[in-house]
Order: C-alpha cells, then structure tokens, then sequence
C-alpha cells in the first residue's frame, strides 16, 4: 500500500500482517479522493473501521486539517499510530481510537465538540453495516457538519438502505468487487 497524492506520495505503508483485514485498493482510494477533491482541504476527517489507516492517512497527505482514527483491534490502532509516525505525521493532525465503533459514535455525539466534514466507514464486509449506519443517522446533528458526508464501503452485492435516520444515499460508486456509496443529511 502506498499513498496516492499530496504531501505524502508515494510513501509506502505498514500492511496488516493478517488477510483477515481487508485494506481499501490504491485503486478504490484514488477514485474516492478524485471525487472528494473540491472539498478535502482543510476538513476533519472520521475513518471508522481504519485497519492500517491507508484512507485517513490519504486525507491528511490531500489536506485534510485533522483525522481521527477508530479501530477496534489494538494491533490495527498499533499499525495506524507505525504508519503515521512513517509519514511524519502530527498529533495535532490526528488521534487514535481504539475501540468499538458504535460506543466511539455515541460518546462523540454526546460530546458535540466538533462535527466531521467526512466520515468514511469501512467495515468488514461479512459485518452487519445497519447498526453503524443507523447510528450515523440518528447521531447525525452531533456528528456531521451541515453539509457534511459520510461514506460506506461495501462488497458490490451487499444491498444498504436509501435512507438511514437523517441520512439519505445520493450516489453509489461500484469499482470492482467493492462500492461506495455517499450519504448526505436528507433535503426534507
């Protein structure tokens, strides 16, 4: 794995030493920041499911203002916090979560000290994605600026709701095996 553009190109990461975790493809990841282009700089970033980080450490090469990562698995957060420290990058930039992603999402709704401008969740694909996305919509006023978007990765079979609480799907992107599909706060 190795970051695309910005600041860090061509930077090779840490790559999960199990197939167990499955890391979003260069490919994917040029074709999802080629989409957030216009809006990247200067953003807070929220990778949920990061495994080694390759997604919010893209961000931050692109310009991203500050990412925080959130991983469950210790050794996944040990990899991301090896791949920052690869890159050079700042605590100032980033923080490290490790965690489960549905507490992490209730505990910062409750805080509200800051919404996301993009919110990339990437699960296992065997993984149940309602209860996470539901979270999201229901959290969405705590979580998400006002024109804010939240992102799912997901297996191209893998059917998800048009609809998730405030959350309304308004673009699916397929690339291979994997999509991506983008949410936005509903219009109504």
């Amino acid at each position: 794995m190795r970051i695309i553009a910005g600041k860090y190109r061509g930077r090779n990461l840490n790559s999960p030493a199990s197939l167990a975790t499955r890391p979003t493809s260069d490919r994917l990841r040029e074709t999802l920041f080629n989409i957030l282009a216009p809006k990247i700089a200067e953003t807070r970033f929220l990778d949920l499911c990061a495994g080694s980080g390759a997604v919010g450490i893209e961000a931050l090469s692109r310009g991203a203002a500050h990412v925080t990562f959130v991983d469950s698995s210790p050794k996944m957060t040990t990899l991301i916090k090896s791949n920052l420290a690869l890159c050079g990058v700042t605590q100032d930039e980033s923080r490290v979560v490790t965690g489960d992603v549905l507490k992490f999402l209730r505990k910062e709704s409750a805080a509200s000290d800051g919404a996301w401008d993009i919110i990339f969740f990437d699960p296992p694909y065997a993984d149940d994605y309602a209860d996470v996305l539901g979270a999201l919509g229901d959290f969405t006023a705590g979580l998400l600026a006002t024109d804010g978007i939240v992102i799912v990765e997901h297996h191209h079979k893998k059917q998800l709701s048009e609809r998730s609480g405030t959350l309304e799907r308004y673009r699916v992107l397929k690339q291979g095996e994997s999509s991506l599909s983008f949410y936005r706060k509903a219009t109504e």
